[in-house]
């Protein structure tokens, strides 16, 4: 837990500024992205006109975008001396940042997506029917969708948590703040409805209590890539609105219907199962760790 916290806050790092400074590097990290994936792609198409036009590169493709994220933001961070010391919250030298916190994140993103699609499943909702499992684009697909998920990550939960963190007294102000962020990061995404954001700012506020008392960017690092990976890419089921044209397992559209555990639109982020699933994952967090601290004080 961060505990050598500055509270001299510039009006630079109130809320409001913070939120529209992190709209114009998350947009000037897309365009980046872009270019940089359209630069693959004329070289992946000089290498293999085939791979270049598969299933595999066409979705890995959309998840490389954020690696321009990722260079815009590492970038800011570095830019700002004061702002320096968040590099080593996301390298290894944090105390949370280690295998097994990455072993714990896999197994957070898994299984909680997993039995969120298991009811759906049970209840009749979706019908899944086996695609095919070719290893290799399925890992190149995986580092994919960990530059995407990890670019989420640094910017709410590394960048703007982190800086909310030095800049208030009341960490509830970084763990909400960012959440809240992250909620409006989605808000133009397909088939977007009340249910889904609230997953959305849930889910944020879970992992940001995962940072808050483990320490650990990695482990929601890979939680988060796990979650999408295991919906879209295994399971074949939208991820925050996007279907995927390249999974193990296929979706039969026609068949899956409105519930509970199952929204036809957003797929399962949109629904009551997922919002209690992820209230309940968090609330066992913020349980742990106050238990956690209260022993040591």
């Amino acid at each position: 837990m961060e505990t050598n916290r500055v509270f001299k806050r510039k009006w630079y790092d109130t809320l409001i500024v913070l939120y529209v400074q992190v709209v114009l590097l998350f947009v000037i990290g897309q365009i980046a992205g872009g270019l940089l994936v359209g630069l693959l792609g004329v070289g992946l198409s000089r290498v293999s006109e085939s791979l270049a036009a598969s299933d595999a590169w066409g979705m890995a493709q959309l998840y490389l975008l954020f690696i321009g994220i990722w260079a815009v933001m590492l970038l800011r961070i570095w830019a700002s001396k004061k702002d320096r010391s968040i590099l080593a919250v996301i390298g290894p030298r944090a105390r949370g940042n280690n295998g097994k916190m990455l072993l714990i994140g896999a197994a957070i993103g898994f299984g909680l997506n997993a039995f969120c699609i298991l009811v759906a499943w049970l209840h009749k909702d979706i019908v899944l029917y086996f695609d095919s499992f070719r290893l290799l684009p399925l890992l190149g697909i995986f580092a994919a969708v960990f530059i995407q998920s990890s670019a989420e990550e640094l910017v709410c939960r590394g960048f703007l948590y982190q800086k909310l963190l030095r800049s208030y007294r009341n960490p509830a102000v970084a763990i909400i703040g960012n959440s809240l962020f992250f909620g409006l990061l989605h808000l133009l995404n397909d088939g977007i409805t009340v249910l889904s954001i609230v997953n959305i700012v849930v889910v944020a506020v879970f992992f940001s209590l995962i940072v808050y008392y483990t320490d650990s960017m990695w482990c929601v690092f890979m939680a988060h890539t796990v979650w999408n990976y295991t919906q879209n890419i295994i399971f074949g089921l939208p991820n925050s609105g996007i279907v995927s044209v390249f999974s193990i397992f296929r979706l039969d559209a026609s068949t899956a219907v409105n519930s509970f555990a199952y929204n036809v639109g957003f797929g399962i982020e949109g629904t009551v199962v997922a919002d209690l699933v992820l209230i309940l994952a968090a609330v066992a967090v913020w349980a742990w760790g106050s238990r956690r601290f209260a022993s040591r004080a």
